[in-house]
């Protein structure tokens, strides 16, 4: 199974305890309360259960969704 964009946004939303329909794709995470414990989780989670290959700094530097997605190669 490949990462897809809703469930890029699904598992962020269930790591600030929204809803996912709350999480823009285009705007800083870190605004809505997601820090770098979080980002680290969600990272360990995608390359543990879809073989997700990023580093945390990477994510780290560029917050987004959209972005995240150019770099992980998801199609938005």
């Amino acid at each position: 199974m490949a990462l897809t964009l809703d469930q890029m946004r699904n598992d962020v939303a269930d790591a600030l305890g929204e809803d996912p329909a709350d999480i823009p794709v285009d705007e800083n995470l870190v605004d809505y309360g997601l820090d770098s414990v979080r980002i680290m989780t969600l990272l360990e989670r995608w390359r543990r259960d879809l073989g997700v290959e990023a580093d945390f700094a990477t994510l780290a530097e560029q917050p987004a969704l959209e972005a995240w997605a150019k770099l992980l190669g998801v199609a938005a």
